[in-house]
């Protein structure tokens, strides 16, 4: 409800005891014709728009009175309010909002809400965890043609056409770094050969090769993503790749 002012009722009052016009009493306390209705037939109602103009409080009481209390507005129940837990869990696997109605689409029959619904839900999911460290962007700065970078990481399960059905699927990203230009790739599996072609279709498309590409994630990328090795030899590499550092 907007807070009544009583220096409003009180010019409200002596204009009216001036035998004022009621649009000119608005124009001159300056608020609308409606709210000086409003006012008004309040203060008339409680008899007191003919009184004194000096009892503020009583003039306020009498006015917020006779407003009725606005109705708390209720959330209206989302189609997606029943799939909240399956949602979480899918975020926190790694999943963003379009993968995740994908995946609610494919894999559960009777879910019926709508892409905007899923979305509305992740935003509550994200403003409830608050600010995480890989949220966090810093820009880097590079020359033309010297730096891409190369991400590669799990989006969930998504349809595959070629064996009709389900399969965990992963994205290639490549981004230069002086323009920010990017090129993404869904692919079904993490050999060595998927992981080499799809360098070869991203230099083809950008139309050139950087000098220097370096992985987000050096061990899920190169290591385990390419080659496949177990943790023990993982934990072995990873000595390596701290002796030698994580230049690509």
């Amino acid at each position: 409800m907007k807070r009544v002012k009583m220096h409003d009722l009180q010019e409200l009052v002596r204009l009216h005891g001036m035998k004022t016009g009621f649009r000119k009493v608005a124009r001159l306390v300056g608020i609308s014709p409606n709210t000086e209705r409003e006012y008004r037939l309040a203060l008339l109602e409680a008899g007191l728009l003919e009184g004194p103009v000096d009892e503020l409080p009583v003039l306020r009481a009498a006015v917020e009175a006779a407003k009725p209390p606005k109705p708390t507005p209720t959330r209206q129940v989302s189609t997606v309010d029943r799939w909240t837990e399956v949602v979480k869990a899918m975020l926190d696997d790694g999943g963003e909002a379009t993968a995740t109605y994908d995946r609610l689409r494919l894999e559960q029959p009777d879910f019926k809400g709508s892409l905007s619904a899923v979305k509305r839900l992740c935003i509550r999911f994200k403003k409830a965890h608050g600010i995480d460290a890989k949220d966090v962007v810093i820009p880097v700065d590079t020359d033309p043609g010297d730096v891409a970078q190369v991400d590669f990481g799990s989006v969930g399960k998504l349809w595959d056409p070629e064996t009709g059905r389900l399969r965990q699927s992963h994205v290639f990203t490549l981004v230069l770094g002086h323009s920010r230009h990017r090129v993404d790739r869904i692919v079904f599996d993490q050999k060595i050969e998927t992981w080499l072609q799809l360098h070869v279709e991203a230099f083809e498309e950008l139309g050139g090769v950087c000098r220097t590409v370096v992985p987000d994630n050096l061990k899920t990328a190169v290591i385990r993503a390419a080659v496949g090795v177990d943790d023990d030899h993982d934990r072995a590499d990873d000595h390596d790749h701290d002796q030698h550092g994580g230049e690509a």
